[in-house]
C-alpha cells in the first residue's frame, strides 16, 4: 500500500497526498539523490510579507472554508459602508518608529485606508498568529497533535532561553542536533523545547495550545518473535566502544559481520543475505519490537539509570539487559543517521518508527552524546564511564543551589566539591548519576534528577525527610528548614507565586515558607481542571481559525476605516500611588490537608494538601483559595508598538486591587460555584461584611477606586461577570505581589490568563492573543520594575 505524506493548509491543517514507494522506498543513496538535500518546510512569513492576513484581503471574496468553531470574529459595523477604493494615506510618509496618537498627525478620522496602508500603520511589528493539526503517526484520525506559533515580530519569542532556564536536557530533537525549530520536531510532546515562558510559572502559546491535543493510548507492539543473538557484558561493551568512532557505512562486508556474527540472525544468509542498509534496520526494528525490551515511554522507567546504578550480584542480569538493548538501539540509530541516507529520507522513517522503539534509540542517542566507555569487563563492577557533560553539570548545579538560595548552600556546596575531587559524583545516588552523566530522556524527569542531585548531595539529615520527591507526583512542593518552599512549574502554587521566585531547571522558589508543614516536609496540592476545560477550552477548529480570530485588521474587507481603531495602552505610572508600593501584600501561603486524597487507591506518596494565599489589600483581609489548576500564557513580544486595536476587540480594565470586587467573570463559578439569589457570591471573599465590601477599607471601597475610570468605579458587567468571550485586563504594575495577587484570583475563579510584559507586548497585541487562545483574561506587567528590583 502506498505510504502517504502530509502537507500543510493554508489553514493550519495538514492533509495527505499519494506518495509513491513503501517504507524502504524512503531510503535512497546519495548516487541516486542529491547531497546535502533537506525536507523543505515552510519559511517563518512576517506579516509585512502578507503571511495570512493578506490572503484573504482581495477583491475578490475570500474562498469560504469549512471551519466550525462557534468563536465570536471580529466584527465591522456596517460593511455595506466599506466599498470605496481607500486612500493610500495620499502619498504620505510616516516614520517607522511607534505611534503616540492616533489617527497619526496630519490624518482625519474618517479617512479610509487600502490594504497596503492599513499593514504599514496597524500590522507592522504584529505578531501574526497560526494554528496546526497534525495526524499522529500510527494512530487513526480521532487523534491528532496541535500546535502554534507567531511570525511578523521580529526574532524573540515567548519561550524561556533554554540554557538560561537550565533546561536543554528535557528535550531532544528527533533528527539533528541542537534546539528544535518546531515543536513538532522533538521525540516529547508537547515539546519542552516550546514549554516555559519567559517569566516565572508561565507557559508559551504552543504549549497551552499542545494540551489540548488528543493523544492515544500507549498499546504494546506485536511480538515478532525474532530473537537477538545471547551476548554477554564485556562484548556489548566492545562493541560500544566501536561505535564511538562511529558505523563503519563505507565498508557493507565489516558492517554485515559486526552486526549479523555478533548480535542477529540473519535468515536469509544463503539466498539473499541482507546487506544493505534498509534490510538491516528492518532486521533491527523487528528485534526491537519484543515485548521483554525496557518500555521507555512508561514513565516509571524514564530514569534510566536505575538499571545500571546498582552493580550488585542481583541486579547482573536487569544490567546486562539494558546495555543489549542500548546497543541493538545504537546499532538502529547509526544506520538511520547513516551519511548515505538525505534528510528527507531520515525525516519520513523516523516518523514511521513506533514510539517505544524511538525512545530505546532517545537513550542511545545520548549515550552517544554524553558518556564513553572507559574500561570494561565481564562483570558490571568492571565497568569505568567517562561523563563528558559532568564539568558543565557540576556549575549548572552549584548555581542552581545559589541562585535558589539553597538553606545549607555551604555544606552543600562544599560536599559537591569533595565528591568531585574524589570522582565519587555517580555513586550518590540514581538520579545524581543520570544528572552528572547527561543520562537523561527528554520530558518531565530532569526537574527532580537535579532537584534530588542536590538534597543527596546535602550533608544535612533533615534531607532524609525528601526522600520521596519524584516526577510520578509532579504537582508537588517542599519546605525546607523552615526557611524557603520549593515548587514545580506545573504545581499551582509554582504557577501562582511565581512572580516573586525564581524559575529554574522547572522549579519555582526560593518562595515564602508556610506554618501548615512541618521544618522539611513534602507537599502535594490537590488542584481541580478548570471547568471550562471540561468542554475543552480551545478546540482543533479555534486552533484552525486562530489566524482569522486575532487579525490586526478585523474582518477581510476592501477599505480600513481610520475610525474603527484606537490606540490603547495602560495608564501612566504616578509612583506616588501606594498602589505600586504597599497597597498589596502577601500575607500567609496556607496549606490545609485534604481529607479525600483525588487518588482513587491510597498510595504511600507524599500528603495531599490544598494551598491558598491570603493578601492584605489596602488594610483588609482577602485569602484567595488555589482551587483550580489554571495556566499563564506570556504574550508573544512586538516590535514599534503599541499598535492600535480594532473596535471590536472588546475589554475592560480594573486594577490588581480591585479583583476582590470581581467575581464570575466569563461566567466562570469559583471554586464553590454558588451564588446567592441577589448574584453575590455565596462564599463571599471579603473578610468581614456580607455585602462584599472590605472591611477596614476606611469606608471608601475598592470599586469606587478606579484609577483609569475617573468617577465611575468598576463597570456592573465587570462585577457580575462580562460576557463570554470580552477580556479582562487586569493593570498588576508595581511590586510582584500585585501579579501574584491576579494569579490567585484566576486560579480561585478558574480562569487561565495570557501575562503580558508591557515593556516587550503592547496592550493591543496582549488582548489580541487573549482572543487567539481563546481566553478571557490579560495581566499586565512591568519586567523593568522587576529589573530594578534585581539590581
Amino acid at each position: 500500500m502506498a505510504q502517504r505524506e502530509r502537507v500543510p493548509r493554508d489553514d493550519g491543517v495538514d492533509e495527505p497526498k499519494k506518495k509513491n514507494g513503501g517504507l524502504w522506498g524512503l531510503l535512497r543513496s546519495v548516487s541516486s539523490a542529491t547531497k546535502g538535500r533537506r525536507l523543505e518546510k515552510d519559511p517563518p512569513r512576517r506579516a509585512s510579507d502578507g503571511d495570512t492576513l493578506n490572503r484573504r484581503r482581495r477583491s475578490q471574496p475570500p474562498v469560504s472554508r469549512e471551519v466550525d468553531s462557534d468563536r465570536r470574529r471580529p466584527r465591522r459595523p456596517d460593511p455595506s459602508s466599506a466599498k470605496g477604493k481607500g486612500r493610500d494615506m495620499n502619498g504620505r510618509s510616516y516614520e517607522a518608529g511607534p505611534l503616540t496618537e492616533w489617527p497619526p498627525s496630519g490624518m482625519s478620522s474618517r479617512e479610509e485606508l487600502t490594504l497596503g496602508s492599513a499593514m504599514r500603520l496597524i500590522s507592522r511589528g504584529v505578531p501574526a498568529f497560526k494554528g496546526y493539526k497534525r495526524p499522529i503517526p500510527h494512530a487513526s484520525d480521532h487523534y491528532y497533535a496541535l500546535f502554534a506559533s507567531a511570525a511578523g515580530n521580529g526574532e524573540e519569542s515567548d519561550a524561556a532561553n533554554l540554557h538560561d532556564s537550565m533546561t536543554q536536557l528535557m528535550t531532544l530533537r528527533v533528527l539533528g542536533s541542537g534546539p528544535a525549530d518546531y515543536p513538532w520536531e522533538t521525540l516529547e510532546q508537547p515539546s519542552h523545547s516550546f514549554y516555559f515562558g519567559n517569566r516565572p510559572g508561565t507557559i508559551t502559546l504552543n504549549h497551552w495550545v499542545s494540551m489540548a491535543s488528543v493523544v492515544p493510548p500507549s498499546i504494546s507492539l506485536r511480538d515478532p518473535g525474532i530473537m537477538a543473538r545471547d551476548i554477554d557484558l564485556e562484548r556489548i561493551c566492545e562493541r560500544l566502544k566501536e561505535l564511538e568512532r562511529g558505523l563503519e557505512d563505507d565498508d557493507e562486508d565489516l558492517m554485515y559481520k559486526n552486526l549479523y556474527r555478533r548480535l542477529l540472525r540473519d535468515p536469509d544468509k544463503y539466498l539473499g543475505p541482507h546487506r544493505t542498509l534498509d534490510k538491516q534496520i528492518t532486521d533491527l526494528i523487528m528485534v526491537l519490537s519484543r515485548a521483554d525490551w525496557i518500555d521507555f515511554t512508561n514513565p516509571r522507567n524514564q530514569v534510566v539509570t536505575k538499571y545500571i546504578y546498582d552493580t550488585s550480584q542481583p541486579n547482573h542480569q536487569a544490567f546486562r539487559n539494558f546495555f543489549h538493548q542500548l546497543l541493538l538501539s545504537a546499532e538502529l540509530d547509526a544506520r538511520i543517521n547513516s551519511k548515505h541516507h538525505i534528510t528527507e529520507a531520515k525525516e519520513k522513517l523516523l516518523l514511521q518508527i513506533p514510539p517505544t522503539i524511538q525512545w530505546s534509540m532517545a537513550v542511545s542517542r545520548r549515550w552517544r552524546e554524553n558518556v564513553r566507555v572507559e574500561e570494561y569487563g565481564p562483570f558490571p563492577n568492571h565497568l569505568h564511564l567517562r561523563y563528558k557533560l559532568k564539568k558543565r553539570q557540576v556549575k549548572m548545579l552549584r548555581r542552581f543551589a545559589q541562585m535558589m538560595k539553597w538553606p545549607n548552600l555551604s555544606a552543600a556546596l562544599a560536599a559537591l566539591k569533595q565528591r568531585d575531587e574524589d570522582n565519587t559524583l555517580d555513586d550518590i545516588s540514581s538520579h545524581a548519576m543520570a544528572f552528572f552523566s547527561g543520562l537523561v530522556l527528554p520530558g518531565p524527569t530532569f526537574p527532580f534528577l537535579i532537584m534530588n542531585s542536590l538534597i543527596d548531595i546535602d550533608p544535612d539529615k533533615a534531607t532524609d525527610e525528601l526522600a520521596l520527591l519524584t516526577h510520578m507526583h509532579p504537582h508537588c512542593g517542599f519546605q525546607y528548614r523552615s526557611s524557603y518552599t520549593y515548587w514545580t512549574a506545573t504545581s499551582i502554587v509554582g504557577k501562582v507565586l511565581g512572580p516573586t521566585c525564581r524559575s529554574l531547571a522547572g522549579w519555582v522558589g526560593p518562595a515564602r515558607p508556610t506554618p501548615n508543614l512541618g521544618r522539611t516536609q513534602i507537599a502535594r496540592i490537590r488542584a481541580r481542571k478548570p471547568p471550562q476545560q471540561q468542554h475543552r477550552v480551545i478546540s482543533p477548529d479555534d486552533v484552525r481559525s486562530m489566524s482569522e480570530r486575532s487579525d490586526p485588521l478585523g474582518p477581510p474587507t476592501q477599505v480600513f476605516p481610520v475610525k474603527e481603531y484606537s490606540l490603547v495602552s495602560p495608564p501612566s505610572y504616578d509612583q506616588t500611588d501606594p498602589y505600586y508600593d504597599d497597597l498589596v501584600r502577601i500575607e500567609l501561603l496556607s496549606l490545609r490537608p485534604c481529607t479525600h486524597p483525588p487518588t482513587a487507591v491510597p498510595d504511600s506518596g507524599p500528603k495531599w494538601f490544598e494551598a491558598s494565599v491570603q493578601f492584605a489589600v489596602d488594610g483588609a483581609s482577602f485569602p484567595f483559595k488555589l482551587a483550580f489548576d489554571v495556566s499563564f500564557v506570556h504574550a508573544w513580544p512586538c516590535t514599534s508598538g503599541p499598535h492600535p486595536l480594532f473596535f471590536d476587540y472588546v475589554y475592560e480594565c480594573v486594577r490588581a486591587d480591585e479583583l476582590v470586587d470581581v467575581r464570575g467573570w466569563g461566567g466562570s463559578g469559583g471554586f464553590g460555584g454558588h451564588y446567592a439569589a441577589d448574584g453575590r457570591d455565596a462564599r463571599s471573599l471579603s473578610p468581614g461584611s456580607a455585602d462584599g465590601a472590605a472591611s477596614g477599607s476606611k469606608g471608601k471601597g475598592v470599586a469606587a477606586s478606579t484609577g483609569h475610570l475617573p468617577g465611575k468605579g468598576i463597570p456592573k458587567g465587570v462585577v457580575n461577570g462580562g460576557d463570554d468571550e470580552k477580556v479582562l485586563v487586569v493593570e498588576a504594575f508595581g511590586v510582584p505581589d500585585n501579579e501574584v495577587l491576579a494569579r490567585a484570583w484566576c486560579s480561585h475563579w478558574g480562569l487561565s490568563a495570557v501575562v503580558a510584559d508591557i515593556g516587550k507586548t503592547c496592550m493591543a497585541c496582549a488582548i489580541r492573543e487573549a482572543y487567539a487562545a481563546t481566553l478571557t483574561v490579560v495581566i499586565l506587567v512591568d519586567g523593568g520594575m522587576d529589573n530594578e528590583r534585581d539590581d
